[in-house]
């Protein structure tokens, strides 16, 4: 059976934050890095609604829900989004994609979950967990991705708030 994903259009989005796991925290560290940004990707598990709000004072905000946000009913399990013409596919837990990026023609995949920070290619996919900007756990750094989208490609940054 074949479907269509509805999909969200970002032509001339450039400089993207990509987010997860605030747990309803929102850091004032990350003031200074949403100023030049056009657009802000969150990976789930918002925590607060407020989260979002402040966000989008900043730039349009995509985002999924996470495991905890069953509050949230109005977010999305997943979300596919054309920035500058690369297909991102965002959703919570990596483990749950459930097809082949790279025959999708995914160019990124976004998920969250682990609070590690990852960024890396694989067949052609490029697949980022900003990691959390949320409160600490365990010893993992709090950070996020920046992210410039053109037509030649996408350069990611692991940017960190607390190392």
């Amino acid at each position: 059976m074949l479907f269509a994903l509805a999909m969200l259009e970002y032509p001339n989005a450039k400089n993207v934050a990509i987010l997860g796991d605030t747990h309803g925290l929102f850091r004032p560290e990350l003031t200074e890095h949403l100023g030049n940004v056009d657009l802000i990707l969150h990976s789930g598990d918002v925590g607060q609604l407020t989260v979002l709000h402040r966000l989008k004072q900043y730039a349009p905000v995509v985002a999924v829900q996470g495991n905890v946000d069953d509050h949230l009913k109005d977010l999305p399990e997943t979300e596919l989004v054309s920035i500058r013409g690369h297909l991102v596919y965002v959703l919570h837990v990596l483990a749950n994609l459930d097809l082949d990026a790279a025959v999708a023609g995914f160019a990124m995949v976004v998920s969250g979950h682990s609070h590690q920070p990852l960024i890396r290619k694989a067949k052609g996919v490029l697949y980022v967990n900003p990691g959390s900007v949320g409160p600490r756990r365990f010893k993992l750094p709090v950070c996020f991705v920046k992210a410039d989208f053109s037509e030649a490609g996408i350069e990611t940054k692991l940017v960190q708030l607390i190392p």
